[in-house]
């Protein structure tokens, strides 16, 4: 501790991204966890000038198989944007000081990282041999040491070629020759890489298990009996390369396991559904989740269920045949005690010791398999998530307010300095972590004033939300409804003429002219309601509503799948209970009336856009697994200058096909409709890309970039735009937290942050955007990949922050810009109820909300 007395910020300057995993060349200082293999030659070019001669042959693994945690290696766009080259900052706005959770790493003064190339003479085959032979020379090497076989890592500087000499227990002689490759500093990639290698070895001393990415401590569990739910409490951790420093950015994340295993969870269904309906049952409620097995804490998504597969059945293993029932009796001292259950198929993708996948896929035993997931509830059925009870309990244990999540972070920093083995593994490496959260600056933008009909009226900033504001306001533009038809079950009738008179009630005030509405009771059988639809609805009718007696996904779908393909006309569901209550129907019918009427090309509110003849987009995409896990695209885009009239547009690509190849013909459609709104081309485009997972950022930057292009050159040769296309990621660890009143609280909607915690090498900013009442807040991440506006940045942030207003299902500020997240709505609804391209006569109105 005394030596780092004088240490300072790791990363002063530019840094960057890790190339080894963007390859997924993590690699693991622990003897004998992971073995490597070599890297395939089409790779070497990326990481020659990175990388040594000898690391190029290797690839090393973490436990648990290829990890990817710098994805998006050597993107670096900012450069090619001369307008934020020298500061991506903006000014406006009112000054506040915040904290992030984030952790600067700290170092001795000139700390380096000396990587050698180590060669056996005669060769040795077996890494743990080489790795024996090696670690007989410590006091050459010193007590700090990181080898995968072939590539040594060591704090300290030994002579450019060191010959050692060691000898077999069999008396061999082998002459090992230890050659520096490489004096790395703390900014390169080689070394962010190695940072999160010693962090997890850091985690594994303080007993945490990892699971999936995410390390947990099952040690300390949380227990809901009453719910047959546990929890382990855990932490996504992450060093990079930030904007001035190597950081830390820890974040809580909780692991949901259900009590009872798998094969209870089958037992279970099958006495509820009976033999006949039980292999149905099972692949349905199955089929896709995701399964923890404790004996190795690995994570397994079942893929398939071998039904002539059970635990008697037997496969190969180093060339002797065994018994899955034998095989974990030997392995890990497990007694199946049902040898008549099915197996789980899971088809594993992560790489195996050999480097290559595994040969066939995992079989699971249901008895030593829990139900779990990466998300917070995938562990939970549909009707577990519809329970209020059990969402509240688990969120009383896993919705952490500002001041809990503090704690908690500090607390597990302080287990790290107050754990004396794991400051003697940082100290041998001369590093350490600061034992405070990082304060940085940032500033709240001010508030939209809403634009409705005749009026412009303002909002309380700290809740985000206009619907006390706009009652009794006309809207920009109405639509009359004079033909439409609601459909109801015969036990619901008091509850669709309720609806009926409570939307006669609250149209009026907001202009909406509407008629009474044909009422059809249909029968509450399999098929009554769709031939209800095919026997009434036709060209003349403007709307259609359901009212449904419960929230089965059959029914819903059968409504939008023959409304929204064979007879396109927009229509609106209702729950029968949603309008049991009274007290809350008024409320409720103001919400439906707004929704139908913007479903008709109704316009309801705006905000003042300063930036003439520009065009809106976002784009998102949505992984439809009940069609053959076709990938669905969707294009929102804006057609006024008020952002409050849109084109919608929704393709479907096979699997492996760039999803831009479809969408650009849907960008060009969008143009075609814009002219034809406007009679003019717009002259500014800035399209929102969702939907971008990890590692996907060289394909927007490199190939949908260029198709965007490609697509406005189409238009003409002499139409040539300014374009601006931004990646918008809402599934961060980044948190932010305000110094309120003495407490920790969530800072205002409307703050941005764009110092500190930003990358150099890209033009980023982060926006808190929505209001939440319970929990932390959740910061979402904006990153301009292509900027020819020549915008500053403050015009650009200030745009993002007003088309968060524009989502006309919530009269409120919600989280993404409004066309991302009709863009999200239009591709789930296609992906989960429709499963075909919608009908084109639909494409100018928000029919999916």
């Amino acid at each position: 501790a005394a030596g780092l007395a004088r240490s300072r910020s790791l990363g002063r300057g530019l840094g960057f991204e890790s190339c080894l995993g963007c390859l997924g060349m993590d690699w693991c200082p622990v003897q004998g966890v992971s073995p490597f293999s070599l890297c395939p030659a089409a790779w070497l070019g990326f990481v020659l000038h990175q990388i040594s001669a000898g690391f190029q042959q290797v690839k090393i693994f973490e436990r648990g198989g290829r990890r990817r945690e710098f994805p998006d290696v050597g993107v670096n766009t900012r450069q090619a944007m001369a307008h934020v080259k020298d500061s991506k900052t903006g000014v406006s706005g009112t000054a506040v000081e915040l904290r992030a959770n984030f952790f600067r790493i700290l170092s001795h003064p000139q700390w380096v990282l000396y990587q050698y190339h180590v060669d056996y003479n005669p060769q040795m085959e077996s890494r743990r041999l080489r790795s024996a032979l090696l670690f007989q020379h410590e006091d050459a090497l010193g007590p700090a040491r990181t080898f995968d076989g072939a590539i040594l890592f060591l704090p300290k500087r030994l002579h450019d070629v060191t010959v050692l000499f060691s000898e077999t227990r069999h008396g061999e002689k082998v002459r090992i020759t230890v050659t520096l490759t490489n004096e790395l500093p703390p900014t390169s990639p080689v070394c962010l890489q190695f940072y999160n290698i010693i962090f997890r070895r850091v985690l594994r001393i303080l007993n945490m298990q990892q699971v999936g990415r995410h390390y947990y401590n099952p040690q300390d569990p949380l227990n809901i009996p009453q719910h047959r739910l546990t929890i382990w409490p855990g932490f996504t951790t992450t060093i990079r390369q930030y904007e001035s420093s190597i950081m830390l950015c820890s974040d809580i994340s909780h692991k949901v396991l259900r009590s009872e295993t798998v094969l209870d969870y089958m037992t279970c269904m099958q006495q509820q559904h009976g033999p006949q309906l039980f292999v149905e049952t099972c692949k349905k409620e199955l089929v896709g989740l995701v399964v923890l097995t404790k004996y190795n804490n690995k994570t397994y998504r079942v893929d398939d269920i071998a039904w002539d597969h059970t635990p008697c059945n037997t496969f190969t293993r180093g060339g002797t045949v065994i018994s899955f029932k034998d095989y974990f009796k030997t392995q890990y001292g497990l007694e199946v005690t049902d040898l008549n259950q099915v197996l789980l198929v899971s088809y594993v993708k992560r790489l195996g010791p050999s480097g290559k996948p595994p040969p066939g896929p995992a079989m699971l035993v249901p008895e030593f398999c829990y139900l779990t997931g990466m998300a917070l509830v995938s562990c939970l059925t549909d009707k577990m998530r519809n329970d209020f009870n059990i969402m509240k309990d688990l969120s009383a244990h896993t919705r952490l307010n500002p001041e809990q999540r503090e704690r908690r972070l500090l607390r597990f920093v302080n287990s790290i300095h107050n754990s004396e083995e794991a400051q003697k593994e940082l100290n041998t490496w001369g590093l350490n972590f600061d034992n405070e959260l990082l304060p940085l600056p940032a500033r709240i933008l001010p508030t939209e004033r809403i634009m409705q009909g005749p009026r412009v009226y303002g909002y309380n900033p700290w809740a985000a939300d206009w619907t006390k504001e706009m009652r009794g306001v006309p809207l920009i533009s109405s639509r009359p409804l004079d033909s439409w038809i609601l459909f109801y079950i015969r036990r619901n009738c008091q509850e669709a003429q309720a609806l009926v008179q409570a939307l006669g009630r609250v149209s009026q005030p907001l202009g909406i002219r509407m008629q009474r509405p044909i009422m059809i009771q249909y029968e509450d059988r399999q098929d009554g309601l769709l031939r209800a639809l095919q026997q009434n609805v036709g060209p003349g009718t403007e709307m259609v509503v359901c009212v449904l007696p419960s929230n089965r996904k059959d029914k819903y779908d059968c409504v939008k799948k023959y409304l929204c393909v064979e007879c396109p006309t927009p229509s609106q569901c209702v729950l029968s209970r949603t309008l049991s209550r009274p007290q809350t129907l008024l409320t409720i019918a103001t919400k439906i009336a707004l929704q139908m009427n913007c479903k008709m090309g109704g316009e309801l509110w705006s905000v003042e856009i300063p930036v003439g003849s520009l065009m809106v987009v976002g784009i998102d995409c949505y992984h439809d697994t009940a069609a053959g896990r076709r990938s669905i695209g969707a294009l929102v885009a804006s057609l006024n200058q008020g952002m409050s009239r849109w084109f919608s547009k929704c393709v479907l690509q096979s699997r492996g096909q760039e999803i831009m190849d479809a969408l650009k013909v849907a960008l060009g459609e969008a143009l075609n409709t814009w002219m034809k709104y406007n009679r003019c081309m717009p002259q500014r485009i800035v399209i929102y890309r969702d939907g971008v997972g990890e590692g996907m950022l060289h394909s927007v930057v490199d190939y949908e970039v260029a198709q965007i292009m490609e697509c406005i050159r189409a238009v003409g040769e002499d139409y040539n735009p300014k374009l601006s296309v931004i990646v918008v990621t809402k599934r961060i660890a980044t948190r932010f937290f305000a110094r309120l009143d003495g407490k920790l609280g969530n800072p205002p909607p409307g703050t941005v942050i764009d110092t500190e915690v930003t990358r150099p090498e890209w033009y980023d900013f982060y926006i808190i955007s929505q209001a939440v009442r319970l929990g932390t807040v959740g910061p979402t991440h904006y990153n301009v990949v292509y900027d020819s506006s020549g915008l500053k940045p403050d015009h650009m942030q200030r745009l993002t922050y007003k088309l968060c207003h524009l989502y006309y299902n919530w009269q409120g500020v919600i989280r993404v810009p409004a066309p991302c997240q009709y863009a999200h709505k239009l591709a789930f609804l296609v992906g989960q109820s429709i499963h075909c391209q919608p009908n084109v006569n639909l494409d100018d109105f928000l029919y999916y909300l």
